[in-house]
């Protein structure tokens, strides 16, 4: 990745005045036990960095910019936080990458985009999970895996006395789709639930505090 150095925060309070540089900002925890349950947030002992690094500089405060190792996961009312190494990053299934076998590839990173004013900085990541479940069954019968859009959208705010972006907010989507049916029958039964839940019920979005202080540094 080129190495691109970004003065991404200007403040003046008083007397004084910080200019931060980084190339990337990290933070550091451990793997969630159950990556695929949003409402599990119980972390393993396996250390693991939630790492945005600078990509490309844009205009008017945008950036482009590399998620690796996940996203902090944490639900409402619950002490515990993890992070997200499978659903915040997911997976890429184009022909091309699949391989042999025709099966979606678990993804080591992903794009996100950035936008910077002051010390505000929201971020938004959307990715891709499957269960890597399709089968073919009897009479032609088959179904397609459970694929999962995922959408986050990170609100930080600088603490120049910390030197990192701590952690507001997280928007957090998911939806559903899914394609069922045999060879020998149209249309074949597609589904596309486009909320966070696999049920009948519509929820909105889910708008999340966290619990602790989950402070992002920056690095050189």
């Amino acid at each position: 990745m080129k190495a691109l150095w970004i003065i991404i925060l200007s403040c003046t309070t008083g007397l004084f005045s910080w200019n931060c540089l980084a190339q990337s900002i990290s933070y550091s925890g451990f793997e969630c036990v159950n990556a695929a349950n949003a409402n599990d947030p119980t972390p393993t002992v396996t250390r693991i960095d939630s790492r945005f690094e600078v990509v490309e500089i844009l205009e008017d405060g945008m950036l482009r910019l590399s998620l690796s190792g996940g996203l902090p996961r944490f639900v409402n009312n619950n002490p515990d936080v993890c992070i997200d190494s499978d659903t915040a990053i997911g997976f890429i299934g184009t022909p091309d990458a699949a391989g042999s076998l025709g099966l979606p590839l678990r993804l080591e990173r992903i794009d996100a985009t950035a936008r910077i004013d002051q010390g505000d900085l929201v971020i938004v990541v959307n990715s891709l999970f499957t269960d890597l479940s399709a089968s073919r069954g009897a009479f032609s019968s088959f179904s397609t895996s459970r694929v999962q859009p995922v959408s986050n959208i990170l609100f930080l705010k600088y603490d120049v006395r910390k030197a990192s972006f701590i952690l507001k907010k997280i928007i957090h989507n998911k939806g559903f789709v899914q394609t069922t049916g045999s060879t020998a029958m149209f249309p074949f039964i597609e589904t596309i639930v486009p909320i966070f839940e696999e049920t009948e019920s519509v929820e909105v979005p889910r708008i999340l505090t966290p619990p602790v202080e989950i402070g992002y540094r920056l690095d050189d």
